[in-house]
């Protein structure tokens, strides 16, 4: 099994990002400059990553079986904070107004890419 302490600290984790993410967005407003910004990307990546990671943890639970446990929570974390890193990057983008699709096509692919790279390199 997963161990639990390392659950109940993502979920703790998650929780204080999205409690602060929201207090940013309510209270700071993170347009007016560039710590604003600075804030919500990085609060919005923490609570991203926990989130993915503790998804695909769940996920992965499901469909393994409880096999090869702590390859899974390295392959979650990795993967957890490239989704997060995607995500800000989207978002970095549309806040430039200089998204369109093959932009984000372009960062889904290299995230792939990176994610390729990892998994090579650990089948060597």
């Amino acid at each position: 099994m997963i161990p639990k302490s390392y659950l109940w600290i993502m979920r703790i984790v998650s929780f204080l990002a999205l409690s602060f993410l929201i207090f940013i967005v309510t209270k700071i407003d993170p347009q007016k400059g560039l710590w604003g910004k600075l804030l919500l990307y990085t609060t919005s990546f923490i609570f991203l990553f926990g989130v993915f990671n503790l998804f695909l943890l769940r996920l992965r639970k499901r469909f393994m079986h409880g096999e090869m446990v702590y390859e899974n929570i390295v392959l979650s974390f990795r993967q957890g904070i490239l989704l997060a890193i995607l995500a800000i990057l989207l978002l970095i983008f549309q806040g430039l107004r200089i998204l369109a699709w093959w932009d984000g096509a372009l960062i889904v692919a290299g995230i792939f890419l990176i994610e390729l790279y990892f998994l090579s390199r650990k089948n060597c």
